[in-house]
């Protein structure tokens, strides 16, 4: 069982009240330190190092479970303010933009030289830097200009959102939520408002055959943001038929940055149902698409997306086999992409990962499909 401290850590919620209260927790645990860029000091803390080995150098707390795993992962330590703590991957690339360094060669070096090579960059500049230390260590070594970067805790964000489902939205459900050190989400239902939402979209399916597939779709948004830069405060229109859900595009999205605050987030919100029924428009669209070449278009759509290979493939395979030839509508390849996230699924693929699989996925709402429906094959 993975300990709250690794880099590896994630949970899971099946209740609101338990993913505001953890949320609420993480909040009053987390420190936000501001320190100047060219005060920060860096120390290696790979596999053998002196440190790995040195737990009194550590701030009060940490424990010799972090200091393992952070030799095992990212392998560097930040002093700051005299007291030196384990950073965690997710801060990783924000350490580069205070560095103002970058490249696919940092990180082959030895954790002492890219150390030393990190040092004599952050020793240039003389920036604030925003510290974000959570569970043990450095999680996020963001710009210290609200300008650059704005905190939005999680659970005000939570909170905001709730309230504002409950008003606009009775009788929301709440579906899950997920948690790990790089980002967090949370997905409702609306089964109240389907007629509201979905129902000029279900009607057209009527009228097409898809009779079975109407009649079991629920309108859902889905909730993310991060603290380490990953996202920005966002809900998104979710479609949900069984344990499957359909990313239909952003609603509102605020970002942690020009001195945004949880009033600015709360304000989008109010867009929340006028974007839904944006989304469902271009879902809609679709249906009135005709394809001549479906599997070439899907294929040439999920390469233009950089969809994970494997997936892809094998759901172009298995609409290839049910196509059969005939009509088809940009709606029909869509519906069928919606095999990836499942695949994706079942190999337990990260749920980070699978989130921003599908956000990418809803991107394909808005492509001119003409593009993609050409009779040549592609290889993907």
């Amino acid at each position: 069982m993975q300990k709250q401290c690794q880099d590896g850590f994630y949970t899971t919620f099946s209740s609101y009240p338990l993913m505001l209260d953890y949320h609420k927790e993480q909040s009053k645990n987390s420190r936000w330190v501001k320190a100047r860029v060219s005060d920060l000091e860096i120390q290696p803390l790979g596999k053998g190092s002196a440190l790995s080995t040195d737990l009194p150098a550590f701030a009060s707390g940490t424990t010799q479970d972090a200091v393992d795993d952070t030799a095992n992962n990212l392998g560097l330590a930040m002093r700051v303010d005299g007291e030196l703590f384990p950073m965690r991957m997710t801060a990783y690339k924000s350490l580069l933009d205070r560095a103002k360094i970058g490249g696919t060669a940092l990180p082959k070096l030895s954790r002492e030289v890219l150390a030393e090579v990190l040092n004599a960059c952050l020793r240039l500049y003389s920036a604030d830097a925003l510290l974000l230390i959570r569970d043990e260590k450095v999680a996020a070594v963001h710009s210290g200009d609200a300008v650059d970067y704005s905190v939005l805790p999680i659970d005000e964000l939570l909170t905001a959102l709730k309230t504002k489902l409950d008003a606009r939205f009775s009788g929301n459900e709440f579906e899950s939520g997920y948690c790990d050190h790089a980002m967090v989400s949370a997905a409702w239902t609306m089964s109240d408002q389907k007629e509201d939402l979905l129902g000029a979209y279900t009607k057209l399916l009527d009228s097409q055959g898809k009779t079975a597939m109407a009649s079991k779709l629920t309108p859902g948004v889905r909730f993310m943001s991060s603290d380490t830069g990953v996202a920005s405060a966002k809900v998104s229109a979710l479609l949900v038929s069984g344990k499957r859900s359909i990313h239909i595009g952003g609603c509102i999205a605020v970002d942690h940055r020009h001195q945004s605050k949880v009033s600015d987030f709360d304000t989008a919100l109010d867009q929340l149902f006028a974007q839904f029924g944006d989304s469902i428009a271009k879902l809609q669209k679709l249906l009135e698409i005709h394809l001549d070449y479906p599997v070439n278009a899907m294929t040439r759509v999920c390469k233009k997306l950089s969809l994970p290979k494997k997936a892809a493939v094998e759901a172009i395979a298995m609409y290839e086999m049910a196509y059969g030839g005939g009509p088809a509508t940009a709606h029909d390849v869509f519906l069928a992409m919606q095999e990836i996230p499942f695949i994706l699924r079942t190999e337990n693929t990260p749920e980070s990962k699978m989130l921003v699989i599908e956000e990418n996925m809803a991107r394909a709402l808005s492509f001119r499909w003409s593009d993609y429906d050409l009779a040549k094959a592609v290889s993907y």
